[in-house]
């Protein structure tokens, strides 16, 4: 679960702008027409050019702030295109984009807290290249995995959702973490829509002002925390599952291309890092270990399918991530008797050191999985 999203006012499946997220960068990258450098503040946000070719745009954004900030990417109806997230004081990141012509907003957020401050920019002219075929492929079949894992997540998330609203504290507290495989798998997805997040996967100290709070951990809270089934958790079940529903219903109309398959892999890692490593996504049922399996997952099976043409692009780059996404999953495994299962320990029996360990294998992981999308751009310019 990331940070409350910007609302959705339309939806339209044209993909318009693909972004590639790089690693810190420690210097400038430079002053010519593809390049707009962002400079977040606690209270603005500037960029160097409001108007650039489309084609290949690269943003350098620098926080000059006192605030971990997020930088995002959207379309003129809020849709998020893209985003890079815990952006800490004084640090640089990169991003490459492929814009098509068209109007887009880049937004900082100083706090990661509310709808940003706002600045529009607008592609003109230039071209966008041309896709290797192998990556429609691999889109093609990432399209098909996300609606898999929406299509097997009604299923449980009702299984949970009947056992709430029968009161049943312990049969509810058994189907929680199962419910929620298949969303942390595809997270990444359901978050580019902008409205659908924020209803079922919200914590409490994520919500924006006048926001009620909904959704699985709203449900987590009555089940540990409260130890008690109310009349509202019953209606909140019903409104978990229709707004499963409409996840549902929207993932095959989700804009995905290859880099926002790379990107999203990355988002994973970010997810785990920033949630479940510190224990702050599942802090009343302790099942973090769950989602956490769960987002290695779908990050490695957008990996899978990029890996063919990152081999030709950057092999040295596949190696280490096919011995980094084994290392991980290896320390994964000591947290459960059986590797089938998703039947993980409680996180709160994880001491500090364990998690340091789990902490490390994140890191190392998502260092060299920032360069995939750079790879697959590369084969695809």
């Amino acid at each position: 679960m990331r940070a409350v999203r910007l609302s959705v006012l339309t939806f339209t499946a044209v993909a318009a702008l693909t972004a590639v997220t790089g690693c810190t960068e420690k210097g400038s990258s430079g002053d010519s027409d593809r390049v707009i450098d962002v400079t977040a503040t606690d209270s603005k946000c500037e960029v160097s050019k409001k108007e650039f070719p489309a084609g290949h745009v690269e943003l350098a954004i620098e926080n000059k702030g006192s605030k971990v900030t997020e930088v995002y990417v959207l379309f003129p109806d809020d849709r998020i295109v893209t985003e890079r997230e815990n952006i800490g004081p004084g640090t640089k990141q990169k991003v490459t984009a492929e814009v098509k012509a068209g109007a887009y907003t880049i937004a900082c957020k100083p706090g990661m807290k509310g709808d940003g401050i706002r600045q529009e920019v607008k592609a003109t002219g230039g071209t966008v290249a041309k896709r290797d075929p192998r990556l429609d492929a691999a889109v093609a079949a990432y399209r098909k995995y996300a609606q898999e894992q929406a299509d097997a997540t009604l299923p449980l998330a009702k299984t949970f959702a009947a056992a709430v609203k029968a009161g049943d504290l312990e049969a509810a507290k058994k189907a929680y973490a199962p419910s929620r495989i298949g969303w942390e798998r595809t997270e990444p997805v359901a978050e580019s829509f902008g409205d659908i997040d924020p209803k079922v996967d919200v914590r409490a100290d994520g919500l924006e002002g006048g926001q009620k709070w909904t959704g699985w951990h709203r449900l987590e809270k009555s089940l540990w925390q409260d130890k008690k089934i109310t009349a509202e958790d019953k209606t909140l079940a019903d409104q978990l599952i229709t707004d499963l529903t409409d996840w549902q219903n929207r993932v095959g109309k989700a804009d995905i291309t290859p880099t926002s398959m790379a990107n999203g892999a990355k988002e994973l890692l970010d997810e785990v890092a920033t949630g479940k490593v510190t224990g702050e996504e599942e802090r009343y049922s302790h099942t973090d270990l769950v989602d956490f399996k769960a987002n290695v997952e779908g990050a490695e099976k957008s990996y899978a399918l990029l890996k063919p043409v990152a081999q030709e692009n950057d092999a040295a780059l596949v190696t280490e991530l096919d011995k980094q996404f084994a290392a991980l999953n290896t320390l994964l495994d000591k947290y459960r008797a059986d590797k089938t299962s998703y039947d993980f320990t409680s996180y709160d029996k994880v001491g500090a050191a364990d998690r340091k360990q789990l902490s490390d294998g994140v890191n190392a992981l998502a260092e060299p999985l920032s360069k995939l999308a750079a790879a697959v751009v590369t084969k695809s310019s």
